[in-house]
């Protein structure tokens, strides 16, 4: 489950305008959307601003894809699955569209996820070459992971494609610019275009197979539900490996005519506040996790530009919004996403917020709860609309997709649904301890944890405990932390002291992933090994 957070500012873009969703629009190969968007905005028009300030309009983005895109066709067959390995910034950008230009598949690998995720992601995949950078690969100190992966499949950097263009791949860009309809591979849009990873913060992870039409349906979903604005620019610091980075943070920008400015780390809060301030940005994608780092990092002003930050992944804290509200005027309007819904589910939306949920879904989606023993009022969410993913490719079957029954995603999240639409997640449905008979919610563990420790983070998990069933176990990198505070705080608001947890163990940091969400496999390791 990941979260999508709206903080809308009191300021506003110029004439920021919804688009009305229309699905037919959306059904179409993504890369003859990029040319759609070239015509109706200027082929000179800014596109995209990399991490080192360098810039492409249209036109040069667009001639990029083409004299790339047929230089890592060279080996490839059409509709293979192709990695892409890189941070965010041109060169993913570029790869991603370059590759979907000739009927290519991008497949996003997690960087972050070792040798053995990543191996396992390039069979469950079938993916025989991967695209990266040595500079990449240098900077982040991936010599040993390089050398792994060249044991299962061709490793190709982008700096030596570029030396080594001939005469055939530069022609390919000529004839692009002539003729680029008639040049681009024309891929039937129910096709995967792209495949991703789930995050593996419950279990292995498993691709995701998201169409053409499932991306740009969702990139319309979201133009129709928030207002925006071809003056408005996009900060993108989140990774490209994550479905909220790719199709938010650079495919909805491209398509929607608005400048991308990318980040190639969400890790680095001082330079990320100065290239904000610097370049105008007026909305900004993170999770909670990091935009905490960036508020702080930040004096009052800093942030003056931005109209919107979109936090996904991760649930936004109250301690976070009120940061914002008394530091940046900044409220914030939550939402929800899933990778395998590509990945906005829904939103709140500034003349319709409700805190405390998630807002309302996309237009477009049908929404059904399935009951669950012990918890009243709410159930299982699963999901269905043209943003749905085409299905996963779980590891035990490498490269085949497995469809959704009937079309319907089983999200794990169990939810309430208001009479007017709204949307609040209770949790994961994995994510539920039994407790003398009672069903309790690890993240009102978790609530009660940070309301008392504001600033810092707390994970909970459950243990088996015969006869009771199950105990609860705090992880929290609260150096202080004790039971007996908690226990008081829950008499003082009414909480039942079932949600205290039995046990609490304090950490340095609790392990998170690339995304910035807490890795709860590593955290259900830390409490069964103790000490606690």
């Amino acid at each position: 489950m990941a979260r999508v957070t709206l903080a809308p500012m009191t300021r506003t873009a110029s004439n920021p305008s919804r688009i009305p969703f229309d699905l037919a629009k959306a059904r179409k190969p993504l890369f003859h959307a990029l040319l759609e968007a070239r015509d109706t905005f200027g082929g000179g028009t800014l596109a995209l601003v990399d991490g080192d300030g360098r810039t492409l309009s249209y036109d040069e983005f667009i001639r990029a894809c083409f004299v790339l895109g047929d230089a890592l066709k060279k080996g490839t067959r059409n509709g293979e699955h192709v990695g892409v390995m890189l941070p965010t910034g041109l060169g993913a950008a570029l790869a991603v569209f370059a590759l979907s230009a000739y009927g290519r598949v991008p497949t996003m690998l997690n960087f972050t996820s070792g040798e053995a995720g990543l191996k396992s992601a390039i069979k469950t995949a079938q993916v025989k070459r991967i695209i990266t950078a040595r500079r990449f690969i240098e900077l982040g100190k991936f010599d040993e992971l390089d050398a792994a992966l060249k044991q299962v499949a061709d490793v190709i950097y982008l700096e030596d494609v570029r030396a080594k263009l001939s005469l055939g791949n530069k022609f390919a860009a000529v004839m692009g610019a002539v003729l680029p309809r008639n040049t681009a591979a024309k891929p039937n849009p129910k096709k995967t275009a792209v495949i991703l990873f789930t995050s593996g913060t419950e279990g292995e992870p498993k691709g995701v197979a998201l169409s053409h039409e499932n991306l740009l349906a969702n990139v319309a979903q979201v133009r129709a539900h928030i207002g925006l604005s071809e003056n408005d620019i996009v900060f993108n610091p989140l990774p490209a490996f994550h479905c909220f980075g790719l199709n938010v943070g650079i495919i909805l920008p491209l398509i929607a005519g608005i400048k991308v400015v990318c980040h190639p780390t969400p890790l680095q809060p001082r330079e990320i506040v100065r290239r904000i301030h610097s370049s105008g940005a007026t909305i900004l994608l993170a999770t909670d996790t990091f935009i905490t780092q960036y508020a702080r990092a930040g004096e009052a002003d800093d942030l003056v530009s931005l109209r919107l930050a979109v936090c996904g992944a991760e649930r936004v804290r109250d301690e976070t919004r009120a940061l914002f509200r008394r530091k940046y005027e900044m409220d914030i309007l939550e939402g929800y996403g899933v990778t395998e819904a590509s990945p906005v589910v829904a939103a709140n939306q500034i003349e319709a917020n409700r805190p405390g949920t998630v807002g309302r879904l996309m237009e477009g989606m049908e929404a059904r709860l399935i009951p669950v023993e012990g918890i009243a009022n709410a159930g299982v969410l699963e999901v269905r609309g043209p943003n749905v993913m085409q299905g996963y490719i779980n590891p035990d079957k490498p490269g085949q997709i497995v469809p959704p029954p009937g079309g319907w995603y089983n999200t794990g999240d169990v939810v309430s649904i208001d009479d007017e639409g709204f949307i609040a997640i209770r949790g994961r449905m994995k994510r539920f301890a039994k407790i003398g008979g009672e069903t309790v919610s690890l993240a009102v563990v978790e609530n009660c944890a940070a309301a008392l420790w504001p600033e810092n983070h707390h994970a909970a998990v459950s243990l088996p405990a015969p006869p009771k069933g199950e105990q609860i176990v705090l992880v929290t990198d609260f150096a202080g932390a004790r039971r007996v505070d908690l226990l008081a705080w829950a008499q003082n608001h009414g909480v039942s002291e079932l949600a205290v947890p039995r046990k609490v163990l304090t950490v340095p940091a609790l392990p998170v992933l690339g995304t910035g969400k807490i890795d709860y496999v590593a955290v259900q390791k830390m409490a069964e090994s103790g000490p606690v």
